[in-house]
């Protein structure tokens, strides 16, 4: 992935007012931090499956 500046990061903050509206970007800046929780927590609970079942010796 490639690396991202702070021109770029403020090139991409102004591209998303323009479009979205500075009322609405709260909301997708929740909706965005949710969804990249949820991913978190969901592999997260995946990789502790692996594990578990590496431990025990279980195969699916």
């Amino acid at each position: 992935m490639a690396n991202i500046g702070a021109t770029e990061w403020i090139i991409i903050v102004v591209i998303a007012l323009i479009i979205f509206g500075p009322a609405k970007l709260p909301q997708l800046g929740r909706a965005v931090g949710e969804t990249l929780r949820e991913f978190k927590n969901s592999t997260k609970g995946i990789m502790e499956d692996a594990k578990e079942d590496g431990k025990t010796g279980k195969e699916k």
